[in-house]
């Protein structure tokens, strides 16, 4: 089974610097030994202009837009108190990695934590 993973915008960012730990996981893909996943979302949190590197980052990845993954991502909140839109956006990143049976890899680890119980079993890599 190829290993996937789910991108946060943080990721992105980083990807587009050139940072080595989130670049291996790119590498992996092209070799076609991992998925790269983006939900719609973090496309909007991270897309400021059209540049070669944000669609080459695009394309090495699939986009992923689904009402079940939105569905999945409201009840999370649900169980939340004080949620904010930066919230909204990694529960529906937590939730497209938990229906995609992937990890997420994210700049920011700790932004995950809140979720972590909604979303039992995802693993979250630092890019």
């Amino acid at each position: 089974m190829i290993p996937g993973y789910v991108l946060d915008a943080g990721a992105l960012v980083a990807a587009e610097r050139g940072k080595q730990r989130v670049s291996r996981f790119f590498r992996l893909a092209e070799l076609g030994r991992a998925r790269l996943w983006v939900p719609l979302p973090v496309v909007a949190e991270w897309w400021r202009s059209r540049t070669d590197a944000r669609e080459e980052i695009l394309a090495a990845s699939r986009v992923v837009a689904s009402v079940v993954i939105a569905k999945a991502a409201g009840v999370a909140l649900g169980r939340l108190r004080d949620v904010d839109g930066k919230l909204t956006i990694d529960a529906m990143v937590m939730a497209t990695a938990a229906l995609l049976d992937a990890a997420v890899v994210t700049s920011d680890p700790d932004d995950f934590e809140r979720l972590a119980s909604c979303f039992p079993g995802v693993v979250v890599l630092s890019a």
